[in-house]
Protein backbone atom coordinates (compact mmCIF):
# COMPACT_ATOMS: atom_id res chain seq x y z
CA UNK A 1 0.00 0.00 0.00
CA UNK A 2 2.51 2.93 1.05
CA UNK A 3 5.09 1.87 -2.09
CA UNK A 4 1.81 2.10 -4.19
CA UNK A 5 0.92 5.18 -2.55
CA UNK A 6 4.21 6.90 -2.97
CA UNK A 7 4.76 5.86 -6.68
CA UNK A 8 1.70 8.03 -7.76
CA UNK A 9 4.06 11.17 -6.01
CA UNK A 10 7.06 10.19 -8.63
CA UNK A 11 8.08 11.89 -11.30
CA UNK A 12 7.00 9.89 -14.65
CA UNK A 13 8.70 10.68 -18.14
CA UNK A 14 7.28 12.04 -20.70
CA UNK A 15 4.27 13.93 -18.39
CA UNK A 16 4.22 16.35 -16.14
CA UNK A 17 5.59 16.76 -12.46
CA UNK A 18 3.11 16.34 -9.81
CA UNK A 19 1.94 19.27 -8.14
CA UNK A 20 -0.10 17.27 -5.24
CA UNK A 21 1.00 15.50 -2.48
CA UNK A 22 0.27 12.59 -0.47
CA UNK A 23 -2.68 14.55 1.36
CA UNK A 24 -4.51 14.93 -1.56
CA UNK A 25 -4.08 11.33 -2.93
CA UNK A 26 -5.52 10.19 0.12
CA UNK A 27 -8.52 12.65 -0.08
CA UNK A 28 -8.94 11.81 -3.25
CA UNK A 29 -9.28 8.02 -2.68
CA UNK A 30 -11.96 9.19 0.42
CA UNK A 31 -13.99 10.85 -2.24
CA UNK A 32 -13.91 8.37 -4.84
CA UNK A 33 -14.56 5.20 -1.98
CA UNK A 34 -17.92 7.41 -1.10
CA UNK A 35 -19.57 7.81 -4.80
CA UNK A 36 -19.07 8.50 -8.46
CA UNK A 37 -16.79 12.04 -8.58
CA UNK A 38 -16.10 14.00 -12.02
CA UNK A 39 -12.69 15.75 -12.56
CA UNK A 40 -14.89 18.98 -11.80
CA UNK A 41 -16.04 18.16 -8.05
CA UNK A 42 -12.99 16.40 -7.01
CA UNK A 43 -11.23 19.65 -8.09
CA UNK A 44 -13.39 21.36 -6.43
CA UNK A 45 -12.77 19.22 -3.10
CA UNK A 46 -9.12 19.36 -2.88
CA UNK A 47 -8.56 22.71 -3.35
CA UNK A 48 -5.94 21.80 -6.52
CA UNK A 49 -6.17 23.29 -9.97
CA UNK A 50 -8.27 20.82 -12.84
CA UNK A 51 -4.47 19.91 -14.46
CA UNK A 52 -3.33 18.61 -11.21
CA UNK A 53 -6.90 16.94 -10.89
CA UNK A 54 -5.90 15.53 -14.23
CA UNK A 55 -2.90 14.06 -13.79
CA UNK A 56 -3.70 12.43 -10.28
CA UNK A 57 -6.87 10.84 -11.82
CA UNK A 58 -4.84 9.36 -14.65
CA UNK A 59 -1.91 8.24 -12.41
CA UNK A 60 -4.71 6.56 -9.88
CA UNK A 61 -6.07 4.77 -13.27
CA UNK A 62 -2.50 3.69 -15.19
CA UNK A 63 -2.26 2.08 -11.64
CA UNK A 64 -5.06 0.00 -12.03
CA UNK A 65 -6.90 2.05 -9.22
CA UNK A 66 -9.79 3.53 -10.68
CA UNK A 67 -11.40 3.42 -13.92
CA UNK A 68 -13.12 7.19 -15.22
CA UNK A 69 -16.40 7.15 -17.12
CA UNK A 70 -19.15 9.82 -17.76
CA UNK A 71 -20.59 9.17 -14.02
CA UNK A 72 -17.02 9.72 -12.67
CA UNK A 73 -14.27 8.14 -11.02
CA UNK A 74 -15.02 4.94 -9.23
CA UNK A 75 -12.48 2.10 -7.95
CA UNK A 76 -11.32 -1.02 -9.30
CA UNK A 77 -11.07 -4.19 -7.34
CA UNK A 78 -7.44 -3.26 -7.12
CA UNK A 79 -8.63 -0.02 -5.54
CA UNK A 80 -11.32 -0.77 -3.19
CA UNK A 81 -8.65 -3.39 -1.58
CA UNK A 82 -6.13 -0.48 -1.39
CA UNK A 83 -8.50 2.13 0.30
CA UNK A 84 -9.71 -1.00 2.46
CA UNK A 85 -6.14 -1.49 3.74
CA UNK A 86 -5.58 2.46 4.09
CA UNK A 87 -8.94 2.68 6.01
CA UNK A 88 -7.55 -0.36 8.26
CA UNK A 89 -5.08 2.36 9.37
CA UNK A 90 -7.41 5.85 9.34
CA UNK A 91 -10.14 4.13 11.46
CA UNK A 92 -12.12 7.69 11.90
CA UNK A 93 -11.55 11.35 10.69
CA UNK A 94 -13.86 14.09 12.37
CA UNK A 95 -13.78 18.15 13.30
CA UNK A 96 -13.01 19.01 16.77
CA UNK A 97 -14.84 22.39 18.21
CA UNK A 98 -12.33 24.94 19.71
CA UNK A 99 -11.17 24.15 23.21
CA UNK A 100 -8.42 24.32 25.57
CA UNK A 101 -5.58 22.42 23.75
CA UNK A 102 -6.55 22.91 20.35
CA UNK A 103 -7.24 27.10 19.80
CA UNK A 104 -7.05 27.30 16.15
CA UNK A 105 -10.59 28.37 14.07
CA UNK A 106 -10.84 24.89 12.43
CA UNK A 107 -10.02 21.48 14.10
CA UNK A 108 -9.93 18.19 12.41
CA UNK A 109 -8.39 15.06 14.10
CA UNK A 110 -7.38 11.92 12.43
CA UNK A 111 -7.84 8.33 14.51
CA UNK A 112 -4.87 5.90 13.60
CA UNK A 113 -5.07 2.14 14.86
CA UNK A 114 -2.44 0.70 16.73
CA UNK A 115 0.65 2.99 15.60
CA UNK A 116 1.42 4.37 19.20
CA UNK A 117 5.12 3.03 19.34
CA UNK A 118 6.07 5.19 16.24
CA UNK A 119 5.09 8.32 17.82
CA UNK A 120 8.15 10.22 19.31
CA UNK A 121 7.86 13.65 20.36
CA UNK A 122 5.01 14.55 17.76
CA UNK A 123 7.14 17.15 16.28
CA UNK A 124 7.74 15.54 12.93
CA UNK A 125 3.45 15.45 12.59
CA UNK A 126 3.84 18.86 13.51
CA UNK A 127 6.61 20.05 11.35
CA UNK A 128 4.19 17.98 8.26
CA UNK A 129 1.37 19.46 8.89
CA UNK A 130 2.84 23.03 8.70
CA UNK A 131 4.53 21.86 5.16
CA UNK A 132 0.51 20.56 4.08
CA UNK A 133 -0.76 24.56 5.82
CA UNK A 134 -1.82 24.08 8.99
CA UNK A 135 -0.43 26.34 11.27
CA UNK A 136 0.20 22.89 13.20
CA UNK A 137 -0.68 19.36 14.31
CA UNK A 138 -1.21 17.72 17.99
CA UNK A 139 -0.59 14.34 18.82
CA UNK A 140 -1.87 12.03 21.64
CA UNK A 141 -1.38 8.29 21.94
CA UNK A 142 -4.10 5.99 24.04
CA UNK A 143 -1.36 4.32 26.61
CA UNK A 144 -2.04 2.02 29.02
CA UNK A 145 -5.76 3.43 29.08
CA UNK A 146 -5.04 6.87 29.35
CA UNK A 147 -4.81 9.39 26.77
CA UNK A 148 -1.41 10.91 26.93
CA UNK A 149 0.77 13.67 24.88
CA UNK A 150 4.65 13.41 24.00
CA UNK A 151 6.13 15.96 25.80
CA UNK A 152 3.30 17.99 27.38
CA UNK A 153 0.58 15.57 29.42
CA UNK A 154 1.03 12.36 30.74
CA UNK A 155 -2.92 12.01 31.45
CA UNK A 156 -5.11 14.17 28.92
CA UNK A 157 -8.41 13.32 30.77
CA UNK A 158 -6.95 15.79 33.61
CA UNK A 159 -4.79 18.50 32.05
CA UNK A 160 -7.36 18.81 29.09
CA UNK A 161 -10.59 17.34 30.02
CA UNK A 162 -12.56 19.09 27.27
CA UNK A 163 -10.92 18.27 24.59
CA UNK A 164 -10.24 14.40 26.28
CA UNK A 165 -14.48 14.74 26.72
CA UNK A 166 -14.72 15.69 22.75
CA UNK A 167 -12.15 12.65 21.30
CA UNK A 168 -13.64 10.07 23.78
CA UNK A 169 -16.85 10.70 22.24
CA UNK A 170 -16.44 11.02 19.01
CA UNK A 171 -13.99 8.14 18.32
CA UNK A 172 -13.76 4.83 19.27
CA UNK A 173 -10.21 4.52 21.48
CA UNK A 174 -8.00 1.45 21.42
CA UNK A 175 -4.90 0.57 23.40
CA UNK A 176 -1.98 1.94 21.69
CA UNK A 177 -4.24 3.96 18.80
CA UNK A 178 -2.91 7.31 17.69
CA UNK A 179 -5.19 10.71 17.19
CA UNK A 180 -3.32 13.45 14.97
CA UNK A 181 -5.22 16.70 15.32
CA UNK A 182 -4.19 19.00 12.36
CA UNK A 183 -5.07 22.84 13.04
CA UNK A 184 -5.66 26.13 10.43
CA UNK A 185 -8.02 28.85 9.57
CA UNK A 186 -9.80 26.83 6.95
CA UNK A 187 -11.57 23.59 6.97
CA UNK A 188 -9.09 22.27 3.99
CA UNK A 189 -6.43 23.18 5.66
CA UNK A 190 -6.74 21.71 8.90
CA UNK A 191 -7.72 18.46 6.90
CA UNK A 192 -4.15 18.53 4.71
CA UNK A 193 -2.18 18.83 8.13
CA UNK A 194 -3.84 16.34 10.08
CA UNK A 195 -3.80 13.32 6.89
CA UNK A 196 0.15 14.89 6.24
CA UNK A 197 0.61 14.43 10.09
CA UNK A 198 -0.69 10.63 9.60
CA UNK A 199 1.24 10.02 6.75
CA UNK A 200 4.44 10.41 8.82
CA UNK A 201 3.43 7.79 10.95
CA UNK A 202 1.73 5.00 8.65
CA UNK A 203 5.35 5.53 6.12
CA UNK A 204 7.23 4.83 8.70
CA UNK A 205 4.85 1.49 10.00
CA UNK A 206 6.91 -1.77 9.29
Amino acid sequence: MKRMLKELLEEKAPGPFPSFAIYHIIKALELIAKEHVGRGKLSEQLSIGEGATRTLLNRLRDAGLIVISKKGSSFTAKGDGLWKELESIIAKKTCLQRNELVLTKCNVAVQLRGLGNKVRTGLEQRDAAIMAGAKGATTLVLKKGKLVMPNMSEDVSHDYPLVFKQLTSLLDLKENDVIVIGGADSLDKAEYGAYAAAWTLIENNR
